[in-house]
């Protein structure tokens, strides 16, 4: 699924070029004009109208319901904007705000990645509000909420809580309703700002009530390397429908596929009592269904600005349990290589029960390659309903055991778990400077 997940980032590499200079040389943020990242939310509630208490949303969404007539009946009435009017930089000040750290840090001295992926999910959306700012108005008519994660993809830099860390966005390629996001994340390493992360993301619009989709600002690429980004969202744009239509919960695995899992399960079978129904386990070996640990968050109203819990939140919160799984399977502290295919399939509304089920699908060497299925209940009925399926590749410290499935379900998770893992370009090596945990 994904291009390149563990390539040495080539950030800034056929990116916009606005705020480059901020990668090089000595910084002064105050002088850069750039967002602090406590701005990042500030800005987003002001831009759709919501409060931060609780006891006012109920006003705050039936104002947002005026903003109807604001909505665009065609793409065609929308004027184009460029890559650059979205252009966004936000700084996190970890080293020079030391009271801001402590958010942020982890027992082992390090950057919690799951408070990463939150400011992530803030900063694409703020940054596709400005692609469709009405400059006459201060309220946005949009609701813009996150659809896909595509991917994440690390490189290999430590991050230091005690650095300033900057991220850098903007939008790359537009649809009709739909928004492809391009960010990435730097960190304070001398004077300069180094790559830590690239990160992809598609955004979608919806009417003022987030009932319905609505009509974005078409995009103009200004020169060639724009227009590649333009072309490259439209190939990511057709890479994910192929993927989708070759889903194992649409099609039969391949024959190679169905080759690798007769093999396994043959394996698996005691040489002693020759039948298919006694199983044993190769040496160094793990069963699937022992890889797996379960968590339930009650969805206290820490919600987004449409009354429903933020995409980053849960995003945290099913990378952590991850990373707990992760380490748990291979007895030594893991560390994210790439995310991926996380597909925002129903909102979580607040008052919620949040289902988080983690397993290890699939591991080679040093790899662990982790799903995390999330469902929510209402408080009234215990109907379970499906909300996102998370995808995370880790690296351990030391060579992992490899897992076995049991059953024809099982199977097809050790499958879709290793076409995940074989869409990465190729190995990593694992650095003791490349520390990003929870």
């Amino acid at each position: 699924m994904r291009r390149a997940a563990l390539r040495l980032c080539a950030l800034g590499k056929g990116q916009l070029t606005p705020g480059r200079g901020l990668t090089q040389g000595p910084q002064n943020p105050k002088k850069q004009g750039i967002f602090h990242i406590h701005e990042v939310r500030d800005k987003l509630r002001e831009i759709v109208g919501a409060s931060t208490n609780w006891r006012d949303h109920v006003k705050a969404m039936e104002e947002r319901k005026l903003l109807h007539s604001f909505l665009a009946k065609s793409q065609d009435g929308l004027p184009p904007r460029r890559m650059k009017d979205s252009y966004i930089e936000v700084l996190l000040p970890l080293g020079s705000e030391p009271e801001l750290r402590e958010k942020y840090l982890t027992v082992q001295n390090t950057v919690r990645f799951g408070r990463i992926l939150e400011d992530l999910d803030s900063l694409g959306v703020l940054i596709c509000y400005m692609h469709n700012k009405i400059h006459s108005a201060k309220m946005s008519p949009l609701s813009i909420v996150t659809a896909l994660v595509d991917k994440i993809d690390m490189c290999k830099k430590s991050l230091s809580p005690e650095q300033d860390i900057k991220f850098s966005g903007h939008v790359s390629w537009v649809g009709k309703t739909s928004m492809e996001v391009k960010m990435q994340m730097f960190q304070l390493h001398g004077d300069e700002f180094c790559p830590v992360l690239d990160a992809t993301f598609v955004m979608v619009a919806r009417d003022s009530e987030n009932k319905g989709p609505a009509f974005v600002n078409p995009l103009i690429p200004e020169s060639p390397e724009e227009e590649e980004l333009f072309r490259q969202g439209e190939l990511n744009k057709g890479r994910r429908i192929a993927f989708s239509s070759t889903s194992l919960l649409k099609m039969a695995p391949s024959a190679e596929e169905r080759t690798t899992i007769h093999e396994m399960f043959l394996s698996t079978l005691d040489p002693k009592t020759i039948s298919f129904r006694s199983r044993v386990l190769p040496s160094n070996a793990v069963w699937m269904e022992n890889s797996k640990l379960k968590s339930l968050e009650i969805c206290h109203p820490q919600r987004n600005i449409f009354n429903r819990i933020f995409g980053g939140f849960l995003m945290r919160k099913a990378y952590e349990l991850a990373w707990a799984t992760a380490c748990s399977f291979g007895g030594s502290r893991p560390f994210v290589v790439a995310v991926d295919d996380i597909m925002f399939q129903k909102p979580v509304e607040v008052g919620s029960l949040l289902f988080l089920s983690s397993q290890v699908c699939f591991t080679q060497n040093n790899y662990i390659q982790v799903r995390v299925h999330s469902e929510v209940a209402s408080l009234q009925e215990k109907q379970h309903t499906t909300t996102n399926v998370f995808h995370f590749t880790f690296m351990s410290e030391k060579e992992v055991p490899l897992v076995f499935p049991k059953t024809y379900g099982e199977s097809m998770l050790y499958l879709d778990g290793q076409r995940h893992f074989n869409s990465m370009s190729g190995p990593a090596t694992l650095r003791k400077d490349y520390l990003v945990e929870p």
